[in-house]
């Protein structure tokens, strides 16, 4: 009986049914260490990624920012969270804060607002 319900279960759990637990496998491409930001929803388009802040984000990325990773490192004394910003050298108001080890595919109040970022010890 007990190996018919753990094969049960097993197959449940393959088959994606609502109690399968989330994977633990990142959705997005983002190197570890990094925050990564997409022009598109879902982690598509082109990504852009930093390690360390950046005070005005240029190119295709400014303004077009869809989804956003953080794969910061954490640690005691490190600034593992990500703020991001409406303007240019972290001004206007945060558009999305990130916890480390965080995804967002999308995010309606923060899509197309990002300018800049900085790392930060929290939200």
């Amino acid at each position: 009986m007990k190996k018919t319900v753990l094969l049960a279960a097993a197959l449940l759990l393959a088959a994606g049914t609502p109690f399968a637990s989330a994977s633990t496998a990142s959705a997005a491409d983002c190197p570890s260490g990094e925050f990564c930001a997409w022009e598109n929803a879902d982690f598509q388009g082109q990504r852009a990624n930093w390690s360390g802040d950046d005070g005005w984000w240029e190119g295709y990325i400014a303004d077009e920012d869809s989804s956003w990773a953080n794969h910061g490192i954490e640690g005691p004394g490190i600034k593992s969270y990500v703020r991001v910003y409406a303007d240019a050298w972290q001004g206007g108001h945060m558009t999305i804060c990130l916890a480390p080890g965080q995804e967002v595919n999308w995010n309606g109040a923060a899509n197309d607002q990002g300018d800049s970022h900085t790392w930060a010890t929290g939200c």
